[in-house]
């Protein structure tokens, strides 16, 4: 069979490899696909893999011969599931790759607000340290995590983990969750609750129509004007310009984030020049390891479509 991945580069830049789907057929690889190059790319072939190209009703509609759609990631958004479904076509995503990639990355921006590490790091080399008065000097506000409350939005694989991280700092944990039972030591609250009491807010959720730009110039109201807002999850759960304005005016210490509503971003996005949002280029899922999980569990699921024993199957 003729396997075509379209957009590959992201998830193997060039230290993995795809060779095992050679066994199966014949293999083409591209780094990017644009919209308009899709159907091209993938005419005759059996098995798409895709991690952020489209594959829509349209697409999916000019090739015929098109029997499997696999998404390098957990998110299967980009995939049309309903037309999928009616046209036979299996889809199946790679879960829970990236928990422990993302919870650590929840925090690397978490203790970059709090303790400013790249800040100081910057200014001694620039000899600031070595011209001090004092063995001691800080220009920023250093706080303690322990004790401080812990939001987060979503008690999925990732969540669980940033809250056990989060309990380890001595952090009390609350959530707003659909789960009725919740691990131990995490308090399930209302929404105005979670905004009103955490000093820290993590979004976990996925994006629905319910939990699109959950964040927005009204949700931000309810926060404490010293908390810290973090976005590891999809960059429309969070209404930009409102966020930039909480920023600029106070109403929010500090945003961090991975995500953003588009990608890569317009340089007038509100939130990049501001020196209280903290953001980083969709990476939290990128570690060598997490890759690497991403890389096997695509090759594997290929390999049980393969044998006519399709593993998951969104």
């Amino acid at each position: 069979m003729k396997i075509v991945i379209l957009d590959g580069y992201t998830a193997n830049p060039g230290d993995l490899s795809w060779k095992e789907l050679e066994a199966l057929g014949e293999l083409v690889v591209y780094d990017r696909t644009s919209a308009d190059e899709t159907v091209a790319r993938a005419t005759d072939a059996e098995v798409v893999l895709t991690n952020k190209v489209l594959i829509t009703k349209e697409v999916m509609a000019q090739l015929p011969r098109l029997k499997y759609v696999g998404v390098l990631a957990t998110g299967y958004n980009v995939v049309d599931i309903e037309a999928a479904r009616q046209r036979g076509i299996i889809v199946t995503n790679v879960p829970a790759y990236s928990t422990e990639s993302v919870a650590q990355m929840v925090f690397a921006h978490l203790l970059t607000v709090t303790n400013r590490v790249e800040h100081y790091t910057v200014q001694n080399r620039a000899d600031r340290w070595t011209n001090s008065a004092d063995f001691s000097y800080s220009d920023t506000l250093l706080t303690e995590l322990a004790g401080k409350t812990f939001g987060i939005v979503g008690l999925g694989n990732i969540g669980k983990r940033v809250a056990q991280i989060a309990q380890a700092f001595g952090m009390n944990v609350i959530a707003l969750t659909s789960k009725t039972t919740l691990p131990e030591g995490i308090k399930k609250v209302e929404l105005s609750e979670l905004f009103a009491q955490s000093d820290v807010l993590s979004l976990h959720c996925p994006l629905t129509s319910d939990t699109h730009h959950m964040i927005n110039a009204d949700t931000l109201k309810l926060m404490k004007p010293t908390a810290i807002l973090i976005n590891t999850g999809r960059g429309p759960l969070i209404d930009d310009q409102a966020v930039a304005d909480a920023l600029k005016d106070k109403r929010l210490y500090a945003f961090c984030a991975d995500v953003l509503t588009e990608e890569p971003p317009k340089a007038d996005n509100p939130l990049l020049g501001l020196p209280n949002a903290y953001t980083t280029p969709h990476i939290a899922w990128a570690t060598v390891e997490a890759r690497a999980r991403l890389v096997k569990v695509a090759i594997d699921n290929v390999k049980a479509f393969a044998n006519g024993k399709s593993q998951n199957v969104v």
